[in-house]
């Protein structure tokens, strides 16, 4: 599935974005603050590609004007989530590279997830999270429409081994409907 808004196509992955996944991925300021660790070869993207975004509702952030993916936004359905979620509810995901920080792409490419979720999939609810200390994360979301619903502390992150605050926002579909 492709989805479009006015800047930004939503696509699956393919392996040809592994050059431009691993030159954002490999910045130290995108992974560890979203809770996992930066790439460390093209090779190792490419397997992230085969592996990890290889889901239905994984999509490559990619501008209109070049096709060049530069984030990832997705939904983690149910049992898929992070979170303790039912079936008919969603996580949603994102990260985008650093030159594209601040541009509003990022909420763009979350709203059209959102639509996507509420109209295509059914979902009743969707659930996002941010670590303690990535405003850039909160702000999206509120932007969204998503509000703070509960607080996890000392939760595990097994992809950096390591412990943290977890920030969990929720956006009903009644909600979004009122959004719209």
């Amino acid at each position: 599935m492709i989805l479009k808004t006015e800047r930004l196509i939503l696509r699956p992955w393919e392996k040809s974005d592994a050059a431009s996944l691993y030159e954002y991925a490999k910045d130290e300021r995108v992974g560890p603050i979203a809770g996992w660790p930066v790439h460390e070869s093209e090779a190792q993207s490419l397997e992230y590609i085969q592996t990890i975004f290889a889901s239905e509702h994984v999509f490559a952030v990619a501008l209109k004007a070049d096709n060049r993916a530069i984030g990832m936004v997705g939904l983690l359905i149910g049992a898929e989530s992070n979170f303790e979620i039912d079936d008919n509810e969603a996580e949603v995901a994102y990260w985008i590279g650093v030159p594209f920080w601040g541009q509003g792409l990022i909420p763009e490419a979350v709203k059209a997830v959102m639509q996507h979720a509420y109209e295509n999939l059914n979902m009743q609810a969707l659930w996002c999270g941010y670590f303690v200390d990535n405003e850039k994360s909160h702000k999206a979301q509120a932007k969204c429409g998503f509000k703070h619903h509960h607080t996890e502390h000392d939760k595990y992150n097994q992809f950096l081994d390591d412990y943290r605050t977890e920030h969990i926002s929720y956006l009903s579909r009644s909600d979004w409907v009122d959004l719209s």
